[in-house]
């Protein structure tokens, strides 16, 4: 049985394609068609997702779509009547959207099969399902908490409830406007970010500020009630109107004046964006420990675009009642193709569970012919390598900065050691230098490290396996100095174990880094350039490469270099 399972309706549109039961592909639209976190209807994906799992679009029996698009339409046409004054708009803009929406859908749907009899069976998946019941689908926990916190989705902004087995429940769910995202989004409006886009950026300015000087103004915007349930003090936002503009003019009385973008940060902005970051994490372990008293699990499964926020993740981790979380490498919406379509084969079709989503590399490989027709593609000459992770290791080691591009590429907004660019993280210098040469970002966001699975936990104060790079922990004091590179203003780091299971190669890299280096930590950052997706062909690998400041790269068992001095 194929299930073709598809996120289209909001941001980060994807495909993912299901075997019996087992995940074959899945990727995102930005890596094909660059432009980052895309709204367009993933046609290139789920054409590569189709020709990578050898099938054509007849062999497809059902196709899993993360939203039901008519849902809560009563509720939103009650809320308008309520607002007036910004009634007519916000209707106009949903009715666009729902429009322009199904219109995609239909016009590639009835292209890809044109006779009716042989059309696959379709199924719009509520979005949260999509989002929370998918992603517990395919963890690890027999029984677990379940919790969805987003932006919105077609009505609600969070989901609430239990997993057992193949069933899920529900014990409740927030509504519009009152959403612990769009509360984050206007702190990175406030900022000078993309809201719904630098959630990220926050996260980690928020490390330079001080959140006493509002927490008592911003704790009072949202809270939190003895069912789990969210509560915004709407009077200083301006989001519910579906406007351009999260802040509203009660926002910037508050605060301050927001940042425009590309001027300089005032305390102020660092100190509303610790503010705002230590109230999402509050609200949040508030919301867990309501479902550990709830469900008496052992652990909770986070979906939902609030669970990429690490440093909440790691809060999570270590003060809720919950032994560990589980979130997919693609927890915003991205992750809802897959989540969609496991949906559909379990609680819909009825199969039993027997896939856990361990492994994040389920995009394109290149293989070696590939590889070296992209090199002759651009005039280089390349050096064949014996040993690939032991090169790259004495290059890192260097103070190099190293195109690392292998295999499959991963799912999701992290580079997990496929397609990443890698640099000595016990140099002083090298955030600064990768910056200046390469990544061209803002100097206070921090690069992540990657470590050894069997033995992260002897330099980072954790116990638990961060596989997809989504839970913040703490750099022990005594590592803090040797491996600046990696370590926040507020001694944390991002952390991605690497299982040698999973990716042999990138263990044995970082394995013989550790025997140069003395710590067995590579500093790991996306393979792009700020503002453009991660890279996916060789062609875009070796672009990057040449219009940076990348030192070498290592492309499958290829090495290209140019002359470079390290970074000292």
């Amino acid at each position: 049985m194929n299930i073709l399972g598809i996120n289209y309706y909001f941001h980060d549109s994807s495909a993912c394609l299901l075997q019996d039961g087992r995940l074959v592909s899945a990727i995102e639209e930005e890596r094909l068609n660059r432009d980052k976190h895309t709204y367009a209807f993933p046609e290139l994906a789920i054409e590569r997702c189709v020709a990578m799992a050898g099938l054509e679009f007849g062999d497809i029996d059902h196709i899993a779509v993360s939203i039901q698009p008519l849902l809560h339409w009563g509720a939103k046409l009650a809320y308008a009547t309520k607002n007036p004054r910004h009634g007519t708009g916000f209707l106009r803009f949903e009715a666009s959207r729902l429009h322009w929406r199904l219109r995609a859908f239909a016009r590639w749907f009835l292209r890809g099969w044109p006779r009716l009899k042989h059309r696959p069976r379709v199924h719009f998946v509520e979005h949260h399902l999509s989002h929370v019941a998918g992603s517990f689908l395919v963890s690890p926990y027999e029984t677990a908490a379940l919790l969805g916190l987003d932006g919105a989705g077609e009505w609600a902004t969070s989901w609430l409830g239990a997993g057992s087995g193949t069933d899920t429940r529900c014990f409740g769910q927030s509504t519009f406007p009152h959403s612990l995202g769009s509360f984050y989004e206007a702190a990175t409006e406030f900022c000078g970010f993309r809201p719904n886009y630098d959630e990220g950026k926050t996260m980690g300015l928020a490390a330079y500020g001080d959140p006493a000087r509002f927490a008592t103004e911003v704790g009072r915007m949202v809270r939190v009630d003895a069912e789990g349930g969210i509560h915004v003090d709407l009077s200083k936002f301006s989001y519910q109107h579906h406007g351009d503009q999260r802040c509203g003019p009660g926002y910037h009385a508050a605060f301050g004046a927001p940042r425009k973008p590309g001027e300089p940060f005032a305390q102020h902005h660092r100190d509303l964006a610790a503010a705002c970051q230590q109230v999402l994490e509050e609200r949040v372990l508030q919301v867990c420990r309501i479902l550990h008293h709830k469900t008496g699990a052992r652990h909770v499964v986070l979906s939902g675009g609030v669970a990429l926020n690490s440093v909440m993740n790691g809060r999570i981790v270590r003060e809720s009642p919950f032994d560990d979380l589980y979130v997919t490498p693609g927890p915003g919406d991205n992750g809802t193709c897959i989540g969609a379509a496991f949906y559909v084969r379990h609680a819909v079709l009825g199969h039993p569970r027997d896939f856990v989503l361990r492994d994040p590399y389920l995009g394109p490989a290149y293989d070696d012919a590939e590889l070296r027709l992209a090199i002759e593609a651009r005039g280089l000459t390349a050096t064949r390598l014996e040993d690939a992770p032991e090169t790259a290791a004495d290059l890192i080691h260097e103070g190099r900065i190293v195109g690392w591009y292998q295999g499959r590429m991963e799912f999701g907004p992290r580079s997990l050691g496929n397609r990443s660019i890698l640099a000595n993280p016990t140099l002083p210098t090298m955030k600064d230098h990768l910056n200046a040469r390469v990544k061209h970002r803002e100097a206070f966001r921090p690069f992540a490290p990657s470590a050894l699975a069997e033995s992260a936990d002897e330099i980072f104060d954790t116990e638990v396996e961060a596989p997809f790079m989504l839970k913040v922990c703490d750099v022990r004091p005594a590592w803090r100095e040797r491996l600046p590179a990696i370590t926040h203003a507020d001694g944390t780091a991002r952390l991605q174990t690497v299982n040698a299971e999973l990716n042999p190669r990138y263990h044995r890299l970082i394995a013989a880094l550790g025997r140069r280096n003395g710590a067995a930590v590579v500093l790991n950052t996306s393979y792009n350039v700020m503002g453009q997706p991660i890279v996916e062909s060789p062609l875009e690998a070796i672009d990057c490469y040449l219009g940076t400041g990348i030192d070498a790269l290592v492309l499958g068992d290829y090495l290209l270099t140019k002359p470079a001095e390290p970074a000292a």
